[in-house]
């Protein structure tokens, strides 16, 4: 079901953002076509389950893009969707004749994704990156750290997946909206760089009313000794986030730091020595000694858990907050609806995989199937 059901997306390959934007949407109910290269296709190693988690619940089919049939095949499925998202860098997909012109030319109503790094215009567009360089550029990279050392790349959550991926599904679903009204397709220009900017929104605020300081000396920034991450004696790690006054004061108390004035919290001269106290209190108990203690209290904390501890904690067993697919732990779709929710999603398949399924259900006949196929126009 989900709340996306009836829309047909057709996705082309890209890296990490881009099939992270497809799950997205195709978990929330969108029938979405990932487009893949035919040599890619060819290579898929079939012995073996597909385990990608960005792929569930898609199809795959292998065109190629510099055969002119494989053009017409991509311009035939682009006019039958929704919306159809690419991720080249600017002015690729007008070169290979599948730019906004000839798909909103197929399709008025088609909503085009545009995904990149720098956006589609500007003096870096045409320039190569990572997702280190978008969020460097968008100032969103300087404030990571702790004080006195390098600012920290926090993976590629930060450009790649919230600020690009996540941007992109955001916008393709807008349009979708605003679609619905006016009866129009539009092109969604998404950029990580632009993203990530947008992330850190309130700490753009922040800094220019003088409440936000340098790096790593904030309260939310490793600055704080009440918002932090502490070693326990058994070489684990656990987090609190005792920011409010009454919540600081209740992790005080059950943690038996009796030496510790409450009512110096925010007095950042204090901070150094609370913040050493702290570390020594906590390692003296394992992780799961302090869990016993100090779970689900007022007092803001957590285990830090790994991507394989977390599908097994309690609170996620509970609320079914990953599934397993193919062998692959992965978080289940999100947001939870009430009167539409997403189903269970499908395991990825191999690239190429439903490429004839695929081109049938999209309304091509089987001889026309053959045919591309005798060409080497699809995989």
């Amino acid at each position: 079901m989900g709340p996306l059901r009836g829309v047909k997306v057709v996705e082309l390959v890209g890296l990490g953002p881009g099939p992270f934007a497809g799950m997205l949407l195709a978990d929330m109910g969108a029938e979405v076509l990932r487009v893949d290269r035919v040599a890619e296709a060819a290579a898929a190693d079939r012995s073996k389950p597909a385990t990608n988690a960005m792929n569930r619940g898609k199809q795959s089919m292998g065109i190629d893009l510099k055969h002119p049939d494989g053009v017409e095949t991509l311009l035939r499925l682009v006019g039958r969707a929704d919306a159809f998202f690419e991720v080249f860098r600017p002015g690729v997909a007008e070169r290979l004749g599948i730019g906004p012109d000839e798909c909103l030319g197929r399709n008025p109503r088609l909503v085009y994704g545009r995904l990149t790094g720098w956006g589609q215009d500007g003096p870096y567009s045409q320039a190569a990156g990572h997702d280190i360089d978008y969020i460097a550029l968008a100032g969103a990279l300087e404030p990571l750290g702790r004080a006195g050392e390098p600012p920290t790349p926090p993976i590629n959550v930060l450009g790649d997946f919230a600020g690009g991926g996540m941007l992109l599904a955001y916008g393709i679903a807008c349009a979708l909206v605003e679609r619905a009204e006016s009866g129009h397709g539009q092109v969604v220009d998404a950029a990580m760089v632009d993203g990530a900017a947008t992330m850190l929104t309130p700490f753009y605020g922040a800094r220019a009313s003088g409440f936000w300081g340098p790096r790593g000396t904030n309260h939310l920034d490793s600055g704080a000794p009440f918002y932090d991450t502490y070693e326990t004696a058994d070489g684990q790690w656990i987090a609190v986030g005792a920011v409010e006054p009454h919540f600081y004061a209740e992790l005080v108390r059950r943690i038996g730091a009796d030496d510790l004035d409450v009512a110096q919290q925010y007095e950042r001269s204090t901070w150094p020595a609370t913040k050493t106290r702290l570390a020594e209190i906590f390692r003296t108990r394992t992780r799961a000694e302090w869990c016993a203690d100090l779970e689900m209290t007022d007092a803001c904390f957590s285990p830090v858990l790994s991507p394989v501890e977390a599908p097994m904690h309690p609170h996620a067993v509970a609320r079914n907050a990953f599934l397993h697919i193919n062998g692959v732990p992965q978080p289940a779709p999100a947001p939870r609806f009430s009167r539409t929710p997403a189903d269970v999603p499908d395991g990825p398949t191999h690239i190429g995989d439903d490429t004839d399924a695929a081109l049938s259900a999209w309304g091509f006949a089987p001889a026309e199937i053959e045919e591309l196929r005798a060409t080497g126009a699809i995989a």
